[in-house]
């Protein structure tokens, strides 16, 4: 009898455990974010602070972190009735992004603040970005810069920072970044050359992340959403009706996007359910790409 292929193989009997699957729990445990705390960037208000919210309903503490001064009166009592009603806590921090000494700081003092809860920081979700349309032709290139330095270049630091504090904790961990449909295509009716750069390179920066801090356990995934409703997006469809026409064209369920469709992804890059996962795209787009 020939000999097994797989008894032939030595499998290695010292991973880490910052290396070992954690997926093998109950499945409401890997889909669960209890004892841990997720910084999150971009969370005064929109798409980061529903994001926020989806982290604390899974049982996991919040870091929120925003340029804003204090965040969204509304938003942010949703939140304290959640934390009156859970127990989880949310803490709210001012940040630029773009300033390298202020995001090692606080990366620094939450992953202190959370260890001291017992609920360490096990992951981030890098939230914050900002759009502009413009005609590539006419394009300022201060405004292209600052596209770039707040996109890209917050998104580098704050991953960064986030990395060491995972790596020194030897716990592991997950980040996520959120970038867009549109680091992948050019959208139709909108002319946003610059903002299209920035995530197409938040794409590529999550895959080389993926590949250097993988020997640690940190898993870097991105979240690509497609068109969303918000409050900017109602107030450009209400200037421009034939861009909305043009977007749900493509929208092969009938609707356009709300925040609240991107709480059940993210949570589940962030939790230990996806733990065989990075360097990887998770696109929710309502099936926008998926046609010509």
């Amino acid at each position: 009898m020939a000999p097994s292929i797989v008894s032939d193989i030595e499998l290695p009997r010292d991973i880490p455990e910052s290396r070992q699957s954690s997926a093998n729990v109950p499945i409401e445990k890997a889909f669960g974010l209890n004892n841990r705390t997720i910084i999150i960037t971009g969370a005064g208000r929109g798409l980061g602070i529903t994001l926020a919210t989806a982290v604390l309903e899974s049982g996991a503490d919040a870091v929120r972190l925003d340029i804003l001064p204090e965040p969204s009166a509304e938003e942010w009592e949703v939140i304290t009735k959640l934390q009156k009603s859970t127990g989880v806590r949310a803490i709210y921090k001012n940040c630029d992004i773009t300033n390298e000494e202020a995001v090692e700081k606080v990366v620094a003092d939450c992953g202190e603040e959370a260890r001291q809860r017992g609920k360490p920081v096990k992951g981030m979700i890098s939230c914050a970005g900002i759009q502009q349309m413009v005609d590539a032709i006419d394009y300022p290139m201060d405004g292209f810069r600052r596209i770039m330095e707040v996109n890209v270049t917050g998104s580098f630091l704050i991953s960064k920072y986030t990395a060491r504090l995972l790596r020194d904790q030897k716990l592991g961990g997950s980040i996520v970044m959120i970038a867009s449909m549109s680091g992948q295509i050019a959208n139709r009716g909108l002319h946003c050359s610059a903002y299209n750069t920035s995530k197409a390179a938040v794409h590529q920066m999550c895959r080389s992340l993926a590949y250097e801090w993988g020997q640690w356990g940190i898993r870097v995934n991105t979240l690509s959403p497609g068109y969303i409703r918000t409050a900017m997006t109602d107030g450009l469809l209400q200037e421009k009706p034939e861009v909305e026409e043009q977007w749900m064209r493509g929208a092969l369920l009938g609707r356009l996007g709300a925040p609240e469709d991107f709480k059940a992804p993210c949570v589940f890059l962030l939790a230990d359910g996806s733990s065989w996962m990075t360097g990887a795209d998770l696109r929710v787009d309502g099936g926008h790409c998926a046609t010509a």
